[in-house]
């Protein structure tokens, strides 16, 4: 099917609404959740020495959205729960048109008019600019961030609407929601709030921390998460799986358990950095290695590597525990075809890239320290292999 007004209008109320959410409402929800660190945060140190500021409003924004969604479901009934899978393929036209645009608009900003200039990276390669992007932070004024903004909204806000309707629409198809579209519902919405959850603590990720804003990310976040993250969702309408007790209990608990070590690794890696060592780890002092680096403009620096708790297992086991939940969302979906597993090998193809990138960084950063490093701990994903 081709685009249509619908779509269109549809589309452009969505991605409005969710530049508002993230613009013009300061985020409350850090005065009132504990736990939860909202408001301005600063980000990373970039290349050039800028440290930007961000408005961290993602679970406001999800929560507001949700409550809209429902609001409408069984109160206001302004639209149909289904509408986003009876408009799948028009919305997908418009995902694109948005994906192109603001990656070539975030290309010609970068030649001309760029937020921070020393931040930005020309290769020569116009192609390769264009995939990878030039500008490091693109911004227009002082809050809208491209990455932030696109990395977070309105693709992942959108995953878990997506996959309501994709129940909704199993319902009005088949007369009920089977235990596999429930378990695809509850395990990934617990990814997506986990993110929204520590939204400040992402501004450390490889995608802000590293990662130039091109189409690889503005395209990306427009399209490719959105339509492909959901395939297990969308195939459970065409195909709806009733899962046995004892399956279903096991993919929940995989799903769980994938979360657990996640959750758990990245906290412990958060902890670490955030008090220079100074606290516990599996209830001991931390182990760990002293390294040493110079930075671009020749002083030396001293760091510490984590090699205790999660990461005395594997350098990596926070990758091996999302891995575990990825599985999980396409073991709900039986073993009737491979287009439901499709998100697991595509997140072990991404995640294992992301070790090789990141060991290579730091093997050239760290030098001699990172070889004893990757002595103390020589396993990367899994134990023992």
């Amino acid at each position: 099917p081709s685009v249509t007004k619908e779509a269109a209008q549809l589309y452009i109320l969505w991605v409005t609404f969710q530049v508002l959410l993230y613009v013009a409402l300061p985020d409350f929800c850090h005065k009132f959740l504990p736990g939860y660190v909202g408001g301005v945060q600063e980000g990373a140190v970039t290349p050039a020495g800028v440290v930007n500021k961000y408005e961290i409003n993602g679970l406001q924004a999800w929560l507001i959205t949700h409550l809209v969604w429902l609001a409408n479901s069984h109160f206001l009934s302004w639209f149909s729960p289904t509408i986003i899978f009876d408009n799948w393929i028009p919305l997908l036209w418009c995902a694109n048109g948005l994906g192109y645009a603001v990656s070539t608009f975030a290309m010609i900003k970068g030649y001309f008019f760029p937020t921070c200039a020393e931040d930005c990276k020309f290769t020569g390669n116009f192609f390769y600019n264009y995939m990878m992007g030039v500008e490091f932070n693109p911004r227009i004024g002082k809050w809208f961030d491209f990455k932030l903004f696109f990395n977070g909204r309105p693709g992942i806000v959108a995953w878990t609407l997506i996959n309501l309707s994709f129940a909704a629409k199993q319902r009005e198809l088949h007369g009920q929601v089977t235990n596999a579209m429930v378990l695809v519902n509850v395990l990934q919405a617990i990814y997506v709030l986990d993110f929204f959850w520590n939204e400040a603590w992402y501004l450390k990720t490889i995608d802000i921390c590293h990662d130039h804003f091109g189409w690889y990310l503005g395209w990306g976040d427009c399209v490719w998460l959105p339509y492909l993250y959901t395939l297990q969702g969308l195939y459970l309408v065409y195909h709806p799986v009733q899962l046995s007790t004892p399956y279903a209990a096991g993919v929940l608990l995989l799903g769980l358990l994938g979360y657990y070590i996640f959750r758990m690794a990245n906290h412990q890696k958060d902890l670490f950095r955030r008090t220079d060592g100074r606290c516990l780890i599996w209830g001991r002092k931390p182990k760990v290695i002293e390294c040493v680096y110079t930075s671009a403009d020749g002083q030396k620096h001293h760091s510490k590597l984590l090699v205790s708790g999660f990461w005395g297992v594997a350098r990596h086991l926070n990758y091996t525990g999302d891995l575990m939940g990825s599985l999980a969302y396409c073991l709900a979906c039986g073993g009737g075809h491979l287009l439901p597993y499709f998100y697991v090998v595509y997140m072990a193809i991404l995640l294992t890239h992301r070790c090789l990138r990141d060991e290579h960084r730091c093997a050239n950063k760290y030098g001699r320290d990172w070889e004893r490093y990757t002595a103390a701990v020589p396993h990367r994903l899994l134990p023992g292999v």
